[in-house]
């Protein structure tokens, strides 16, 4: 495992994990503040193509802001009591769960991953409270992030959070063949809670996390989850 001394790659100057309002902040306002542009502008094109020649020609474009509006989606969630439990960090479909080198932290671990389509909610939340001690930035390419390659050779974004028990927890935002924009608000020393919204992803992509090898899987492979909601493992 890396030493506590030891820094973490630098993030790139053009912001791509930006240090902006504490997620405890964060308003919910069902519609995710990073999609209000994007509606927006899909919304005016959308009026103006209605206006200028009609319904028809102008129904792709309803239909697109009707997309973004479902995209950007990001409602509230409630945090489940079990202090041990790893929350997901993303809606999605569990893809992976299996015994896996961490990259970051130079350990074996358990990895479960988990696979976002254009449909899930995009925002990204906290699997367990603690201090984030690292943060990664690794520039790469736009596999499909189904994929299990796209872990180590995609473009993502990683946190390492140590719990107040001591278990070292890290959390890897993957960009996937649409995904071009991951967006990680988190900065090292900050202490998240569990479920607090850290950043988001734009257009499908998947979470990895890397647990200490004595956690227990309470999610399989095909499953379903919520971010902050399912429960993905207990720590011991």
């Amino acid at each position: 495992m890396r030493s506590e001394e030891q820094k973490p790659d630098a993030l790139p100057p053009d912001a791509l994990c930006l240090t902006l309002h504490r997620v405890s902040t964060y308003p919910h306002p069902i519609i995710a503040r990073e999609g209000w542009l994007f509606i927006a502008a899909a919304l005016l094109a959308a009026f103006a193509a209605h206006w200028l020649w009609g319904f028809w020609w102008a129904l792709p474009l309803w239909l697109t802001m009707v997309f973004m509006a479902q995209f950007f989606r990001d409602p509230p969630r409630t945090v489940p009591q079990d202090p041990n439990a790893v929350l997901s960090p993303a809606d999605g479909r569990i893809v992976a769960v299996e015994r896996a080198p961490d990259p970051y932290l130079d350990r074996e671990a358990l990895k479960m991953s988990i696979f976002m389509n254009v449909f899930n909610v995009h925002s990204n939340r906290s699997p367990v409270e603690g201090e984030i001690r690292g943060a990664w930035y690794r520039p790469g390419k736009f596999f499909n992030a189904e994929l299990s390659k796209s872990s180590l050779q995609n473009e993502r974004a990683a946190l390492w959070i140590r719990t107040p028990s001591g278990a070292d927890v890290t959390c890897v935002q993957v960009a996937g063949m649409i995904a071009r924009r991951i967006l990680c608000y988190a900065k090292t020393g900050q202490k998240l809670a569990r479920g607090e919204r850290f950043g988001f992803i734009r257009f499908g992509s998947r979470v990895d996390l890397y647990l200490p090898l004595a956690a227990i899987p309470r999610a399989s492979v095909g499953d379903k989850v919520h971010a902050t909601e399912s429960v993905l493992a207990l720590l011991p």
